[in-house]
């Protein structure tokens, strides 16, 4: 079977299985996003309330801005700002003092991509999980523009396209198939990145495709 055929049938089986995993839940907080021994925020759990597990929500701001500053990885990024968005639920002051700081921290950096993708990405994790009649800080603010511009500025970055397929997962078709098939191209020489498109696309192609490129 040749490369074109695999990857078409590897797509077409990740299609398959979308309906299944959108029911699963916001796919930006549901699910982690794999980082293999990268440091990231303390563990929390969906059922995080305010003073649980001993964590300081004052210090939320700060620890997160910390992790994102020493570590270029969009994964890590990614896995941060879910956990970030988990706690920040809790309070709607940090909520917003958190995407404010990530504001500030992008148009003071506007040469550095991952602050403005950091803008973009919490943008749409916190739509995704601040309720409808909680106020949220992302109102009004298209995270996905943000983070397509980034792209085009940056090139080619499969993280950045996984990141883009998650956030279009049940709202843009087109885009979202686009956004796959380019974070696949760059999982060829990136485990952690074809261990997360697996694992959120149930997709067992994917591994026999990347062993096997030639074919």
């Amino acid at each position: 079977m040749n490369l074109r055929m695999r990857s078409t049938i590897g797509l077409a089986t990740i299609l398959l299985t979308f309906t299944t995993f959108a029911l699963a839940g916001p796919p930006l907080v549901c699910h982690k996003v794999e980082i293999g021994k990268a440091k990231t925020l303390p563990w929390v759990d969906l059922n995080y309330r305010k003073g649980d597990g001993g964590y300081d929500l004052n210090n939320l701001t700060a620890d997160t801005v910390g992790i994102l500053d020493s570590d270029s990885s969009v994964l890590v990024h990614m896995e941060t700002l879910r956990r970030a968005t988990i706690y920040a639920r809790q309070d709607g002051q940090i909520a917003k003092q958190l995407l404010t700081r990530l504001r500030a921290r992008g148009d003071a950096n506007a040469s550095n991509a991952l602050a403005e993708f950091d803008v973009g990405y919490l943008a749409e994790t916190y739509k995704q999980w601040i309720g409808k009649n909680e106020p949220n800080p992302a109102n009004g603010l298209d995270g996905y523009s943000l983070i397509t511009k980034v792209i085009a500025i940056r090139g080619s970055d499969s993280q950045m396209e996984f990141a883009a397929a998650l956030i279009t997962l049940a709202v843009h078709q087109a885009d979202h198939d686009a956004h796959v098939q380019r974070a696949m191209v760059g999982a060829k020489s990136d485990p952690l990145l074809a261990q997360n498109l697996d694992s959120r696309f149930h997709d067992q192609t994917i591994a026999a495709l990347l062993a096997n490129p030639k074919q």
